[in-house]
């Protein structure tokens, strides 16, 4: 990350040079936390590809094509072809269970320490 120099056409006053430099702390003391937490979530993201990998592997395992499962699911085409690829980047439950369910799967969810 490369910071640029902003520069302005008069001197800061001690008082907005205090809350500029109040702000700079407050993102350094916040940074590493924020790192963390997007490093879980990508953990977790991670994991719900490999759902969508595992369900695309049972629909073809079955024989099975998209319009077939648009048809045993209820689910529109594009969208079960958005969930295969990923391109839903934020399923309901209920759609997955749905879709497990038109290949012969059941949606098993469980709960770890973070």
């Amino acid at each position: 990350m490369t910071m640029r120099r902003i520069i302005r056409d008069r001197r800061l006053s001690p008082e907005e040079a205090e809350k500029y430099r109040r702000i700079r702390q407050q993102v350094a003391d916040e940074l590493p936390e924020l790192v963390t937490r997007h490093h879980e979530r990508m953990a977790a993201r991670e994991q719900l590809d490999r759902v969508f990998e595992q369900l695309r592997g049972a629909r073809q395992d079955k024989g099975l094509s998209l319009a077939d499962v648009t048809r045993l699911s209820g689910m529109d085409r594009s969208a079960v072809s958005k969930l295969e690829t990923g391109q839903r980047p934020n399923p309901t439950v209920e759609t997955l269970m749905r879709y497990a369910e038109a290949v012969g799967k059941r949606l098993v969810l469980t709960i770890a320490d973070a």
